[in-house]
């Protein structure tokens, strides 16, 4: 491990990817700690754990997602998840309307610019709009608690609404979400990874030690009483967590080959044949991860409405059902995996292209005709591991939570040791070591065909 890390650090471009993404990262971990103008931070985090309690909420899900920030009120609090839900949006958009899929594939760059800046417009008014909710949030709060808002700001009112407070968490808090998406797309850039998925990880990864600070205090350790946690569950907790680790590193890099054949043509008075690769990698989960969290913040969007906006409402009824835990929650999180799963695919995989470049370059598939049968073929075998993959996913994504409510775990464990967030840390890691590893190849090749040229020479 360690020369690997030394032949990595060993190419300057490479090195220098990484310490910007790593620079990058830090400057996401610091935006977390800075707190809104006018905001105590200190007495909303101690506000926030006495609100949520013990039991599963979503406000909880938000903070582990945003690294703390969502409880601190901070500039960072609203996180990448405005941005994630503008994709999608988009995404769906373009699904259902077929010119803008004739025009992003007839100018791919100028149909890609052209979407960044649409989800980039739908992230500022989505991120407006939920810091309008956040900030009406708090003032419900500070008015049974007062001491979070600095009586300045919350005494210049307009018609009964303290406009000077809104205005200063809308605006700084949609700057935030609008800076880290920004960061985001500089990390894919010129860094390592994907931007959006780093900065998602690293929240998460920060509250490691606080779950381990938790998972120490209800072992009770210091006393001969039982604990709120047994040595019992945390075993069985640490067996899903490694079942999780491996699940996902198989289901990742789990794939089918598709055995191919190449056609003899000959060239002069030699015969020769066609030379690549012996099969088609048809990958058992082509999405990746992107389901788990496309599929968390869609429902954490409409759920975070209801539990801003309504308390002893059918709002808050409609928040409370789709607190994580419950089984409203987990159903609909399940078939929005699937769903995403399959979305994805569709529009990442293109069967009637492969099919077409396999004709170019005399290549079929044995039993199989060219054309139209051979796309018929691919799209049919990708369904089926697809949906193989799909119910793998969600199976995985949803495992640690019933087992933490059969145990009765803290909150705070079960949603670290949870699937949502092993399977975006892990997979993440995954695809960023992708990435590393094709630079190492990339940086090997450049290198061997120098040589060879001056070998020439």
């Amino acid at each position: 491990m360690i020369e690997g890390i030394k032949r990595v650090f060993s190419i300057p471009e490479l090195r220098a990817k990484i310490v910007f993404t790593l620079l990058v990262l830090a400057i996401c971990r610091i935006g977390a700690y800075v707190p809104v103008p006018g905001i105590n931070g200190a007495v909303a985090i101690e506000l926030f754990r006495s609100v949520t309690g013990g039991s599963q909420n979503l406000f909880q899900l938000m903070d582990v997602f945003s690294g703390g920030a969502f409880a601190q009120m901070t500039v960072f609090a609203l996180g990448v998840m405005p941005y994630i839900s503008s994709s999608i949006i988009m995404q769906l958009v373009m699904a259902l309307v077929p010119s803008l899929q004739r025009e992003i594939k007839e100018n791919q760059e100028a149909g890609k610019r052209k979407l960044s800046k649409w989800i980039r417009f739908l992230t500022v008014g989505l991120a407006f709009f939920q810091a309008g909710l956040y900030a009406k949030y708090a003032v419900q709060l500070n008015s049974s608690n007062p001491g979070i808002i600095v009586s300045g700001l919350i005494e210049k009112q307009m018609f009964g609404v303290p406009v000077l407070f809104f205005i200063v968490v809308m605006c700084t808090m949609t700057a935030g979400t609008v800076l880290l998406m920004w960061l985001g797309e500089q990390i894919s850039e010129r860094g390592v990874g994907n931007g959006i998925s780093l900065i998602i990880t690293i929240g998460i990864l920060s509250s490691l030690p606080r779950t381990l600070g938790t998972i120490v205090r209800q072992l009770n350790l210091d006393s001969q009483e039982p604990g709120q946690l047994t040595f019992s569950s945390l075993v069985v907790l640490s067996g899903v967590f490694v079942l999780i680790v491996v699940g996902t590193i198989l289901i990742i890099q789990g794939q089918r080959k598709i055995p191919l054949q190449y056609a003899r043509r000959v060239v002069g008075r030699h015969e020769t044949q066609a030379s690549g690769s012996a099969y088609i990698p048809l990958k058992i989960n082509y999405a990746g991860v992107i389901p788990v969290i496309f599929a968390s913040s869609l429902l954490m969007f409409p759920a975070t409405i209801a539990q801003f906006l309504g308390r002893g409402s059918w709002l808050g009824n409609v928040a409370s059902s789709l607190s994580p835990g419950s089984g409203v929650y987990s159903v609909i999180y399940v078939l929005l995996i699937l769903f995403f799963t399959y979305f994805w695919t569709a529009t990442q995989f293109h069967p009637e292209q492969i099919a077409s470049d396999m004709k170019k370059n005399g290549a079929f598939i044995p039993g199989v005709r060219q054309g139209k049968p051979t796309q018929d073929f691919l799209e049919s075998t990708m369904s089926r591991i697809t949906f193989a993959g799909a119910v793998f996913l969600a199976l995985i994504a949803i495992l640690p939570t019933l087992i933490g409510n059969l145990l009765g775990v803290d909150q705070t464990i079960s949603y670290f040791f949870g699937g949502t967030s092993l399977l975006i840390m892990v997979g993440v890691v995954l695809d960023t070591g992708k990435q590393i590893e094709s630079h190492l190849l990339m940086k090997r090749y450049e290198g061997f065909m120098k040589k060879g040229r001056l070998r020439g020479r």
